[in-house]
């Protein structure tokens, strides 16, 4: 297969994975709008590109206008692409670990995947962290928790981008952390950022202070948490499971 061929294949089994989730959700705006977040692409830029006001792409995120039918979902979808295609293609080739590879699995401790978004206060509630770096606040749909020193040891740049599953709009919760040092370092050297960074096993005055400003630098939330991990899953778990909405 030649590389147009693989690249178009990855972008037609991608968009067939964008399409489906957003027309079968219980609530497509939601999915249609953390697939925008995950491309990184302004609601201004892609009704640009679809030739729409942007209050069409606003009142379809929100729920205001009807669910859009499959033949606006696909139109969408296309344009979230190819903007990205126009960009490089970036996303579309951080995905392709996902869709051909099983995921880094030997460093992933636990995984899940939120429907509607949680905000970071949220978060530091549920997990009893100190704030290490306000950074730039994003929603959050889903969490990894992460062997920090298999993930830093063993994975290569490409299998650490797999740790993201299907959404960098997340938070990295790294285990086994004596300084915070080494993820920090971690997500600086690859392209892709997680909506927030959490240390476990370390207080807050406790992190690095290199961590720490490697954090500013990438506008990143830093927190820090020394709550039983098992209870920190389970109650983020939990949370997802029985809440919709903030």
């Amino acid at each position: 297969m030649t590389e147009d061929a693989s690249d178009e294949n990855v972008r037609r089994r991608l968009a067939e994975k964008m399409a489906g989730e957003i027309t079968l959700s219980e609530k497509p705006g939601e999915a249609l709008k953390k697939w925008r977040l995950n491309f990184e692409i302004a609601q201004t830029d892609l009704s640009s590109y679809l030739r729409v006001s942007p209050s069409v792409i606003s009142d379809y995120e929100s729920g205001r206008r009807k669910s859009p039918g499959t033949m606006i979902v696909s139109k969408i979808v296309d344009a979230l692409l190819s903007i990205d295609e126009e960009n490089g293609g970036q996303k579309i080739h951080s995905y392709e670990g996902m869709l051909y590879n099983s995921p880094a699995s030997k460093a992933v401790y636990a995984t899940y995947e939120y429907i509607y978004p949680m905000q970071v206060a949220k978060l530091l509630t549920l997990i009893d962290a100190d704030v290490v770096n306000k950074g730039v606040e994003r929603p959050l749909y889903g969490f990894t928790v992460v062997d920090s020193k298999k993930a830093i040891l063993e994975l290569s740049s490409h299998e650490f981008q797999n740790l993201y599953g299907w959404s960098t709009e997340r938070a990295l919760i790294f285990t086994k952390v004596t300084t915070g040092k080494s993820p920090m370092v971690a997500i600086r050297v690859t392209s892709l950022k997680p909506a927030v960074v959490v240390m476990h096993g370390l207080r807050g005055k406790d992190v690095d202070p290199i961590a720490r400003k490697m954090a500013e630098i990438d506008r990143i939330p830093l927190l820090a948490t020394t709550k039983d991990i098992d209870e920190l899953v389970e109650s983020l778990k939990v949370y997802g499971q029985y809440h919709t909405t903030e």
